[in-house]
């Protein structure tokens, strides 16, 4: 009777195949070549799972050396049609003149409980072996995973969401509109808030705001580089760039108003405005800045802080010629520049626009 599947399947005529698999199933559902034909019938009938499925048994558990062969051909079969399916939707997902904008593909952190299934659906997904997929995973924090076009990232995102694996796009347009203003000092903080900043053309100004407007708070720190001279293994003189010191930002996102309100350790005027800091002028930068943090936590107090840019920063730094397209607004002295800036800008940025859709 598997002569006559043969046939059938020769002549394209599937329904007497699948009566005749559905009599030899009952017959011999451990035969191979019954289940090699099982999985050339679902192959047919475009269930690529359940055809999938059986090659994969087959390859694990017959020595027909005719059969491993003929399963190994259906599973290639299987990924060359995947593969023309996938190109197919890209190329239609970036049809669209949005679709084509610069764009950024984020991973959410998992549970360590859950990485196991997910690396699983993530490797499938983005055609990688199961133990780079389980290290690309976050635990904590975010990973920039990819950058393209925004119709091909939001391809792959749905897919991964759909798998239960969280993550989120954006397009770098959308990280430029948001306005940024440089905050110089506290005017007011009752009944509502005044702060003295300045814009991206350095004008100087005044916003007032209630608190409630405030739906997120960023901070990070950034690296002060300095050259040295120090001396090499063989004694020699040489010079290096190394971090120094750190600046301390942070940010407060006002989403109704699409800006956000900047401050920093050396930017931030403590002696001038609202008195938050009594002698100021007598303390240390770092004691100015924990104070003004420990005041705006008790104005804040429901508002989620973002606080893991460094390990963000490490899955970003290296894309340099995505981070060209991104202005810093961080006046910091710099002998050179570094992809620093724009990755917290970037960073909080995500943060703003993850917030508002």
């Amino acid at each position: 009777m598997i002569e006559q599947v043969a046939i059938a399947f020769e002549h394209k005529d599937y329904q007497t195949a699948a009566k005749l698999l559905k009599q030899l199933q009952n017959e011999s559902p451990d035969n191979p070549w019954v289940q090699f034909y099982l999985g050339r019938l679902y192959e047919v009938s475009q269930k690529p799972q359940d055809a999938e499925k059986i090659y994969r048994q087959l390859l694990r558990d017959t020595r027909n050396t005719k059969i491993v062969t003929l399963a190994r051909q259906g599973l290639r079969r299987l990924q060359e049609i995947e593969l023309e399916e996938r190109q197919r939707a890209i190329s239609q997902a970036t049809s669209e003149p949005n679709n084509t904008e610069l764009g950024v593909l984020v991973l959410e952190p998992l549970r360590n409980e859950m990485k196991t299934e997910a690396s699983r659906k993530f490797a499938q997904i983005m055609q990688l072996d199961p133990y780079t997929a389980r290290l690309l995973l976050p635990s904590r924090g975010w990973r920039l995973y990819r950058t393209g076009q925004v119709g091909e990232l939001k391809f792959y995102g749905k897919q991964l969401q759909q798998a239960g694996i969280p993550c989120f796009w954006a397009t770098i347009a959308q990280i430029q509109q948001i306005q940024v203003y440089q905050v110089k000092y506290f005017q007011e903080s009752t009944p509502q808030a005044t702060v003295v900043c300045r814009n991206d053309t350095n004008q100087l100004g005044s916003l007032t705001f209630d608190w409630s407007e405030i739906t997120a708070r960023v901070v990070g720190l950034l690296p002060i580089f300095e050259e040295v001279v120090d001396r090499d293994v063989r004694g020699k003189l040489e010079r290096k760039t190394q971090t120094q010191d750190y600046a301390q930002f942070c940010d407060l996102h006002l989403p109704g108003r699409r800006c956000i309100l900047r401050f920093d350790d050396n930017g931030y005027e403590f002696q001038q405005g609202l008195e938050i800091i009594p002698q100021a002028s007598q303390n240390t930068i770092r004691i100015n800045w924990n104070s003004l943090s420990s005041w705006i936590d008790q104005q804040l107090p429901q508002v989620k802080i973002w606080s893991d840019f460094t390990s963000f920063a490490d899955t970003t730094l290296d894309q340099t010629e995505m981070l060209g397209h991104i202005k810093s607004y961080i006046h910091l002295f710099r002998r050179e520049q570094t992809n620093w800036d724009p990755a917290f800008h970037l960073y909080s940025g995500l943060v703003f626009v993850k917030d508002a859709n």
